[in-house]
């Protein structure tokens, strides 16, 4: 437990961490991977603030959890992710990064990082780095994997779903089931570059559980004048087909909704965060759950909506599932009332305020989307009147302290 020591200097000094949470994490970041080079092959490099300035790169810890030593998801979220990257806490890294951690701090916030506030966030690094290693540990033992350890797996199919999407569907390289796994979770596939540098990512799970292989859906990251290409979703892109093989993680990732609940359940997406509510669906659908279902999705246009006959599927078997799509900016081709229902960003509200919706608002509601669209629908809901405690969504990085203060 934080000391009682310590804890007035960790309260008073997470409004300023949030204020300069971008210039920790971008001095952090340099200064670590130029300490520990070998480190960029475990980070996505293309949102590493070293590389970009980004408001969407999580920092390095998050700076309140530590405050209480009561296991919370923040932990286990972070544990999955530490885990499917194939990280080894106790095998340094978490303490090696602590010095960068507060030297970050330190330089960011000058003479206000006095001695006894870096002080008190050493200590609450420690209690966060100590409840860290134990759930890796957790996870570890009840995946039966090591640390780093990978599974061959194959593409057998490919199937391109939108202008950037693609799904692929891998099979074991030894003939064997794939582990089984929780609706809503991911995997991390490990690629080497063109220029011989290995990166990996982490792509939800999104078809139904109970079959012998896994499918992934990949956005192509094309970039722009502010944000590099991805790397690996364009060597997916490029190069996974038919025969390619790909080392992959064992499934992680504690975003998995209940599938036996009998309360009704709404899943809300935008852009490719629709690929763990399909996995939830489809496998929803191939149990023939007799749940009241509300799926709404968002997407820019027809030619950005991705899984469209993955939905029109499980709409055969599900007939208790209601349905919303928004289209941001459609096309001349999006059809009105055939494509999409609604114009503009997600009307979660108005949605909800429908009478034969009405019955939604005691459900359990789970978001995956962009950042932004995360934090709208979930401030949306509890205008709305939905419990916060009935909201799930995976959060990390500077979106926690929404949740915690």
């Amino acid at each position: 437990m934080l000391s009682a020591a310590s804890r007035p200097y960790i309260d008073a000094s997470v409004p300023v961490l949030r204020e300069h949470g971008l210039a920790i994490t971008t001095h952090f970041y340099r200064e670590m991977f130029a300490a520990r080079p070998e480190l960029t092959q475990l980070f996505n490099m293309a949102t590493r603030p070293t590389v970009r300035s980004s408001s969407r790169s999580p920092p390095p810890c998050s700076p309140t959890p530590p405050i209480s030593t009561r296991r919370r998801p923040w932990a286990r979220g972070r544990a999955h992710r530490a885990q499917a990257r194939g990280s080894r806490p106790e095998a340094g890294a978490l303490p090696d990064r602590r010095p960068h951690l507060l030297g970050a701090i330190s330089a960011v916030l000058g003479d206000a990082a006095t001695p006894d506030l870096l002080a008190a966030w050493d200590e609450a690094y420690w209690l966060l780095a100590g409840e860290l290693i134990a759930a890796e540990a957790r996870l570890y033992q009840s995946t039966g994997m090591a640390a780093g350890e990978r599974i061959a797996v194959r593409v057998v199919r490919r199937e391109v779903q939108s202008d950037n999407v693609v799904a692929l569907t891998l099979s074991a390289v030894d003939g064997q089931p794939l582990p089984d796994f929780r609706p809503g979770q991911y995997i991390s596939v490990e690629v080497t570059l063109d220029d011989g540098n290995r990166q990996q990512r982490q792509y939800s799970l999104s078809a139904e559980r109970g079959l012998p292989t896994w499918q992934i859906s990949v956005k192509r990251e094309e970039g722009d004048h502010a944000t590099p290409a991805g790397a690996v979703s364009n060597w997916l892109h490029a190069n996974a087909q038919p025969g390619t093989e790909l080392a992959v993680s064992a499934p992680f990732g504690d975003f998995a909704p209940r599938l036996d609940g009998h309360r009704p359940i709404v899943l809300l997406s935008a852009g490719i965060g629709i690929t763990p509510m399909l996995s939830v669906l489809r496998t929803l659908a191939a149990q023939g759950s007799k749940r009241e279902i509300l799926f709404a999705h968002a997407a820019r246009d027809g030619r950005h909506h991705a899984h469209r006959a993955d939905l029109a599927w499980a709409k055969e078997r599900l007939p208790q599932l209601r349905t919303h799509i928004s289209y941001e900016q459609p096309q001349a081709a999006d059809v009105a009332g055939r494509d999409y229902d609604h114009t503009g960003t997600m009307p979660v509200a108005a949605l909800l305020d429908a009478p034969d919706n009405r019955l939604f608002i005691d459900g359990e509601f789970h978001l995956c989307g962009p950042l932004g669209f995360m934090q709208a629908q979930r401030h949306a809901l509890i205008s709305a009147g939905v419990p916060v405690a009935h909201i799930h969504r995976e959060v990390f990085g500077p979106d926690l302290l929404d949740d915690l203060l």
